[in-house]
């Protein structure tokens, strides 16, 4: 396996030679034997370990694991602890969907503050082969059918070639220690479901069925790469920026056979979700509109032209002093000192008040407005996005206030706490502060 995948190396990451690189390692036999691979290869690399602390001592025995193999092989690594499931419950996500967005943050975080060049994953084709299965499952296009990429950005998944029989053969082979995550015997979760007892149906009827998927999947790539070519192409006969503007010829559009496919790879990135409403405007009076989040789709004569919401709006401001206990205008607030923290939510949050000036400000959001997600390690984020993420509609982004210390944002008022105020273990004066029904 070292050779093929110094060749796979060689062939299709040619680029990754001399640089950086942070191996994302959970201690599980995949993440283990990718790390041990890179290392017979004499590449720059240093491990990151995330501990979820959702399993107990189990998730703290992985840590001590990858603490100790890094030592023990003079190896960099980087350790951070999450509270998943208060984040997960917080901000009312599932506790995979937290963890990912977790993860990621802070490995993006490293790449900039110890000058790391690309995250690398031990993502391999069996994991391919479920991925697509879960998307198949739950209905998808031909984009969910085209698996994990090998790179997206700056993510590296140099694993995808190889079974996870391979990896298991490498590991014995080079008596390569890991370990067992006993959730992945639970069938708790889908992915468990399709690994223990979906896939190994396939591969009694067929013993090269993750062969033979690959070789599916790639033809599937193909048609992709061949769809998103004809998109372009047609794109440019079709649309035309003007200023902020796009408009869509109508008449060029009734031409194609298909025209309902093509608006729709032009217009899902937008946030659209209406598209019988979107399909129905190509033959609609003039001044009919579809609306997403953020942008409106108009029938205006021979165009259909998709322009940006005018989010921005007058800024209005309002003062809190530091003796305030209670703002009542434009919403309600109310300010206490605490010895502790108590329950946090979207509508409570504690601050360190040493961190504070005052007087603070209470004011409407500004487009290009950027703030730091609580949990995220300084990550910045634009509250647009913010938004987008919530699926918040036009109305609930117009009645959004933010609170802010010196023009620096303190909370997102009932949605997100800023990273930069938390209550830290040198706190000693914290303010709790409450939106009031």
């Amino acid at each position: 396996m070292l050779q093929k995948f110094q060749d796979h190396l060689l062939n299709n990451f040619q680029f990754l030679n001399n640089k950086k690189l942070l191996l994302a390692t959970s201690g599980g036999i995949d993440s283990m034997v990718m790390v041990h691979l890179f290392q017979q290869l004499n590449y720059k690399i240093a491990i990151a370990h995330c501990n979820f602390q959702l399993r107990g001592v189990e998730s703290f025995e992985d840590q001590n694991f990858i603490q100790d193999y890094a030592a023990a092989n003079n190896v960099a690594v980087f350790i951070t602890q999450f509270d998943t499931v208060a984040f997960a419950d917080d901000y009312k996500l599932s506790t995979q969907v937290a963890a990912r967005e977790l993860r990621y943050n802070w490995f993006y975080e490293l790449l900039d503050t110890k000058k790391y060049d690309y995250i690398v994953t031990a993502h391999h084709a069996d994991d391919n082969l479920e991925t697509f299965l879960i998307n198949l499952s739950r209905g998808t296009g031909l984009d969910g059918l085209t698996g994990i990429p090998e790179q997206n950005e700056k993510i590296i998944r140099p694993l995808l070639e190889f079974s996870q029989q391979e990896i298991e053969n490498y590991a014995a082979i080079n008596t390569i220690q890991w370990r067992e995550d006993s959730s992945n015997a639970s069938d708790k979760y889908l992915r468990n479901k399709i690994r223990h007892h979906l896939i190994p149906i396939f591969k009694e009827i067929n013993p090269n069925f993750l062969s033979s998927f690959q070789k599916t999947q790639n033809y599937l790539q193909e048609a992709a790469d061949m769809v998103e070519d004809a998109t372009i192409m047609i794109y440019q006969q079709v649309a035309k920026q003007e200023e902020e503007n796009i408009k869509f010829d109508l008449k060029q559009l009734k031409k194609l056979p298909n025209y309902k496919s093509y608006l729709y790879r032009w217009l899902h990135e937008f946030g659209f979700t209406a598209w019988n409403d979107i399909y129905d405007l190509v033959n609609n009076q003039s001044g009919k509109q579809v609306f997403s989040s953020e942008f409106r789709l108009l029938k205006d004569r021979e165009f259909l032209i998709l322009s940006p919401l005018d989010l921005e709006k007058k800024i209005q401001e309002y003062f809190i002093e530091k003796d305030q206990k209670v703002v009542n205008i434009p919403l309600k607030l109310s300010f206490h000192n605490v010895a502790a923290l108590s329950s946090v939510s979207n509508k409570t949050i504690f601050v360190d008040s040493n961190k504070l000036q005052f007087p603070l400000t209470l004011r409407s959001w500004n487009k290009g407005d950027q703030f730091q997600p609580f949990g995220m390690n300084g990550k910045s984020k634009k509250i647009s996005k913010l938004f987008k993420d919530e699926k918040l509609s036009l109305l609930d982004k117009e009645n959004t206030w933010l609170l802010c210390s010196n023009n620096t944002i303190v909370w997102i008022v009932g949605l997100r706490q800023d990273e930069r105020f938390k209550i830290e273990n040198t706190t000693r004066n914290i303010l709790k502060i409450q939106l009031e029904e």
